[in-house]
């Protein structure tokens, strides 16, 4: 099947075992063949025999659509074909809007409208803890799924590597925090269901990113955010211990 090179988002050779076949999860040295003149031709994986990655053609907001599903070929297309470096910055904004959502909660329970500098300096400072505790409930969430992974299947994060990529895969998988801020601009009677499906879609995302990853049945990945969620709540707990309004 020639393609052109329009929609390639990878290099065509790269070392062993750099690239996935999104069927069927085994190593492969290439994506396509370059034959010159704008002739390219997707690889073939010797193990099951289907194209080693046929999104490599199709349009971003095709994968996009295909990633929205959580398919396994669009997740592994993503995670291990492209080279996709923005799971800092997203995580970052995704901690943005989560703490943007709390800070306007907070606002709306206030009862003070008093226009006093120290008081908007007080609210902007409740943004900034809103941010620090938000930061310190997704970092507990991930802490115990990688104990929960580490424990039940050791073998599969050996190295520094193998945490950082699960890592990556884990923050990119929760983009779904984005619908955050327009389930608040766009409010009405059913924001909290709303918000409620959003969490439970970032929670099936983060589930497919472990499946993929880690080459799991869904029996494993559900455990480990299971217990991620455990501790992600104990922090929560504590929080409201010290009084702290979270």
């Amino acid at each position: 099947e020639a393609v052109t090179g329009r929609g390639v988002l990878s290099c065509a050779m790269a070392a062993p075992g750099a690239y996935r076949c999104i069927e069927c999860n085994r190593e492969a040295a290439e994506l396509y063949r370059d034959y010159q003149r704008g002739v390219l031709r997707i690889s073939i994986c010797k193990s099951c025999q289907k194209p080693v990655d046929k999104y490599i053609e199709y349009d971003p907001v095709i994968i996009l659509i295909n990633a929205v599903l959580c398919k396994a070929q669009a997740y592994r297309h993503i995670l291990f074909n492209t080279k996709i470096n923005i799971h800092g910055k997203l995580c970052i904004f995704c901690l943005l809007c989560e703490a943007y959502l709390r800070w306007l909660q907070l606002q709306d329970s206030s009862q003070n409208t008093d226009p006093d500098d120290l008081i908007r300096y007080a609210k902007e400072w409740d943004f900034y803890r809103m941010f620090g505790i938000a930061s310190l409930e997704q970092t507990s969430f991930l802490v115990g799924i990688f104990i929960t992974l580490w424990w039940m299947r050791p073998e599969m994060l050996k190295t520094k590597s193998d945490f950082i990529l699960l890592l990556k895969a884990l923050l990119l998988s929760s983009y779904g925090k984005l619908l955050l801020i327009p389930a608040v601009i766009w409010e009405h009677d059913y924001t909290p269901l709303c918000l409620a499906f959003i969490k439970v879609f970032v929670l099936i995302s983060n589930s497919q990113a472990i499946r993929v990853m880690l080459n799991l049945n869904r029996m494993l990945p559900w455990l480990a955010i299971f217990f991620g969620l455990i501790l992600e709540n104990g922090v929560v707990c504590l929080f409201q211990k010290m009084g702290w309004d979270v």
